[in-house]
Formats: C-alpha cells, structure tokens, sequence
C-alpha cells in the first residue's frame, strides 16, 4: 500500500472534507448488512482506514470490533481508538493482525493506493475466517459518472481511468481463491445542499482536485455553484461501488 505523506494539517482537512456523515451513508449500512451478515462479537479489518469514519460507523452500526489498518501516521492518530475500535500501523501487504482472525474486511477508498493487489488479497485471505467477505468500496474506470466529483470536475474521470479495474481487482483476488458475489453502485449524501459541498471543498485535500490544473479547478467550481443555485435544495449526493468478494 503506497502511503501518502499526511502531516497533522492534511490529515485533519482530510477529515473535515473528505469523511461523509454517517446520516448519508444509510444505503451503504444496508448493503453492508446483507453482504456480511455483521452482528456483535464478530471483528471487521478496515484496511486503509484513513481517519476512522467507517471503523466507528461499523462499531456503531453493528457492535463489532474493528481493526483499523493505516500506514499514515497522521490519519492513525485520528481514529477513534478505544478497547473495541484498535488504530494499527501496517499496510494492505503485510497485516498486523493474527490469521484467521476477521469475520469481514473493509477496503474504503483504498484499493487504487495498493501497490500489489496479488499481494494484498493473500494477505486478507490469511487474516479472514474462512468463508469471510471482502467488501471494497471504490471508484472504478467506466463506472464513475454519477461521482459528484466527476459531475462538475468531469476531467477526474480520466484519474480514475488509472484507477484497477473491476475485472483486473477480481482476477487478483482470484489468485487467493476469491470470487466476486456482487457489484452494484451505492448512494452517499456528503451533504445536505450543493452549496453547502461546495463551501465545504478542500482542495488540498483531495487528489483528483489537487491533480487538476487551476483553469480547470475553477471552471469546475463555476458548474458546482451555478447547479446549487439552480436547485437550492439539491442534496450532494454521489455513488460508489460495492464490489463484494468471498
């Protein structure tokens, strides 16, 4: 897992503007609860667990223990660790955890930072119970036209055309005897209103925005206002895939 340099400032921007509120992640709580059957007791790995959003939605929504893998330093120290969510220093490569002991794995956002997807998914074969569901919530090329980004940045779409594709990620998980069971594109409200995304963007904190040249930023950010103004109350809803593998 290629770790992205954070220091304290770019991790808390990064929670401020990337993290969507758990009251816009409802469809993704129910999608979760039918591909992994999660119940307390059981323990999820979140791998590449950035600042801790999903590792405490999780513990919330289901009263499991999660075991929140991140590389950078920064983002680690704001997970909200406690006895039932553990922050630990590792990488999609090399786990620190014990075989055989997670009844689901969660990769958010984090399956195109992976250095060796081959690699990643023996690991996670090793760490999960057997029978155990690998759930990858991600952007993938060709998919990626209702992402709210791509919508108003459309020059985005060719960052994640670099992205694995979703036959490339099965067939490297297959190599550990995974098989896809289901991809289906999810809803995610990162805000009430398109003004209120908008006012609420950090440049710095996003790679594909950072990617884009100033010129294209801001004409980007003239579609983005001009929709809020069209429909005041349109709210910044985006999708992303939920690729479940067993």
């Amino acid at each position: 897992m290629a770790e992205t340099r954070y220091d304290s400032e770019a991790a808390a921007d990064y929670q401020a503007a990337r993290e969507v509120p758990r009251e816009g992640l409802e469809a993704w709580r129910t999608a979760v609860s039918a591909a992994a059957g999660l119940a307390p007791g059981m323990t999820v790995l979140d791998v590449g667990a950035g600042t801790g959003a999903f590792a405490s939605a999780f513990h919330a929504w289901f009263g499991v223990r999660v075991l929140a893998v991140e590389p950078a330093a920064a983002m680690r120290a704001l997970i909200p660790a406690s006895e039932e969510i553990r922050a630990l220093d590792g990488k999609a490569e090399s786990l620190p955890v014990p075989d055989g002991c997670a009844d689901a794995a969660w990769l958010g956002s984090v399956i195109h930072h992976l250095d060796d997807l081959e690699a990643s998914a023996r690991e996670l074969r090793r760490a999960l119970k057997p029978g155990a569901p690998v759930l990858i919530r991600n952007s993938f090329p060709g998919r990626c036209d209702r992402d709210l980004r791509v919508r108003f940045f459309p020059e985005t779409a060719e960052l994640v055309d670099n992205y694995p594709t979703v036959d490339r990620v099965c067939a490297a998980f297959a190599t550990a005897g995974f098989a896809q069971v289901s991809l289906r594109p999810l809803p995610q409200r990162s805000a009430p209103t398109l003004t209120a995304y908008a006012d609420g963007l950090r440049r710095a904190a996003d790679s594909k925005l950072r990617a884009l040249p100033d010129d294209v930023y801001a004409r980007g950010l003239v579609r983005l206002r001009a929709a809020a103004e069209a429909d005041p109350a349109e709210p910044a809803t985006s999708w992303m895939d939920l690729l479940v593998l067993i």
